[in-house]
């Protein structure tokens, strides 16, 4: 019988880590008077939820929360954004405490960057670029702490129109 459960729970497990993105609901898009709100959840070493789902051009209130033990950021942008914020924050490696919003990148691959620290909420509004759907190169969620973007801390953002049917995942 223990056998039969530890095979289940293995199966359970395994199906788990390779599962696409949760489907995305139906949304409205915020507006500059009426921000749609969005959670971001960042834990040692993955965010919640697996995909961020926005509109281009909408305003949103992110509520980026971290439960994890360690400082984190949620750094939003194509994979010039990223790529720019993984060499800044390599700099960092090894000094305590830890990166500081003090590190920067040129403002035309700057994205949005929000610093959280253990247990801390912090709340942005953003409006996100009207023409980031149709960039070239893929938007993500990322943190680039030294170490945590090679351990996995990154999300893609999927391009939802207002009425909720999933355009494309890039």
């Amino acid at each position: 019988m223990l056998a039969v459960v530890l095979a289940s729970v293995a199966l359970v497990v395994g199906a788990c880590g390779d599962a696409p993105p949760s489907a995305t609901p139906p949304i409205v898009a915020g507006s500059s008077a009426s921000p749609r709100e969005v959670n971001i959840i960042a834990k040692d070493y993955a965010f919640l939820p697996d995909a961020l789902d926005l509109v281009a051009g909408e305003t949103v209130l992110l509520h980026v929360i971290n439960g994890g033990l360690e400082v984190h950021e949620a750094v939003l942008g194509n994979a010039a954004v990223q790529a720019a914020w993984e060499v800044a924050e390599a700099a960092t490696a090894g000094q305590p405490p830890g990166p500081t919003p003090v590190v920067t990148v040129p403002a035309d691959v700057a994205g949005l960057r929000i610093v959280v620290h253990s247990g801390e909420r912090v709340d942005v509004v953003w409006t996100v670029p009207a023409d980031a759907a149709a960039q070239a190169t893929a938007w993500a969620v990322g943190c680039h702490i030294p170490g945590h973007w090679a351990r996995g801390m990154q999300i893609p953002v999927r391009w939802v129109p207002a009425e909720g049917a999933a355009r494309s995942a890039s």
